[in-house]
């Protein structure tokens, strides 16, 4: 069971953590539905947010210029607000249904992105709510950057400062998330344990999606952003 738990561990570390550094999200979009087939939801996210840990460190020193910094401060707040209520919704209640309302927003959200003849301008309060949002879903399923991407995407325009404060703004996510997983037991040293082992994948991963992006222009960027928002919204809702 082990062995088998290690596999499956290691295709959604590859799948999950190559989107990531190539977009700078969806990491745990891709990778969670892959982990559920072989471990429950908790251990899922507390897997998820290891890596987390690992792209961040790395992903954040090598971006820190392209990192829009203004947007990371106006998001701690609500961010730490919305990671502590997802932490405790995840220890204390069966959140499947929250899932499928987030995979259906999504969806909603590329729906307007595609038909819609202007572009979703967030108001200060507005773009608050989605940074608690944002925290409350990364608390419960570690999928909280479509939220994020929503926020991110009014104030920032460019793809590679897009895509930087986006690992920036996952970073200070995982920061939150992390201890908060510890205390509340959903985190523990087998789940670091098993990581470990499984790290070379996560590395070869990380560095082919740093190497792709640069081949990548701002159309197509955007095009594989609203692909993997469907994909996601789907994988939430199925």
């Amino acid at each position: 069971m082990e062995l088998y738990v290690l596999i499956i561990l290691a295709i959604a570390v590859f799948c999950g953590f190559f989107i990531q550094s190539l977009v700078g999200f969806a990491g745990s979009m891709v990778a969670l539905p892959i982990l559920l087939f072989a471990v429950k939801l908790p251990d899922a996210i507390a897997y998820v947010s290891i890596f987390y840990l690992f792209s961040s460190s790395y992903l954040v020193y090598r971006e820190w210029r392209n990192i829009d910094k203004d947007t990371i401060v106006r998001l701690t707040l609500a961010s730490l607000i919305g990671v502590v209520l997802g932490i405790v919704v995840l220890t204390y209640s069966k959140p499947s249904i929250l899932q499928t309302g987030l995979g259906v927003f999504i969806l909603l959200y590329v729906g307007y992105v595609l038909l819609g003849k202007k572009e979703l301008v967030l108001s200060k309060k507005a773009n608050w709510t989605f940074g608690m949002m944002g925290g409350f879903f990364s608390g419960v399923f570690s999928t909280g950057g479509p939220l994020y991407v929503i926020s991110v995407k009014n104030t920032v325009k460019e793809a590679k400062t897009f895509r930087a404060t986006m690992i920036g703004v996952l970073a200070l996510i995982t920061l939150i998330r992390i201890p908060a997983l510890s205390i509340s037991g959903a985190l523990n040293l087998q789940h670091f344990q098993m990581s470990l082992v499984v790290l070379p994948v996560f590395i070869l991963a990380q560095f082919l999606g740093i190497k792709f992006f640069p081949k990548i222009n701002e159309v197509q960027f955007k095009r594989i952003l609203l692909c993997i928002l469907s994909l996601s919204g789907l994988a939430l809702i199925f």
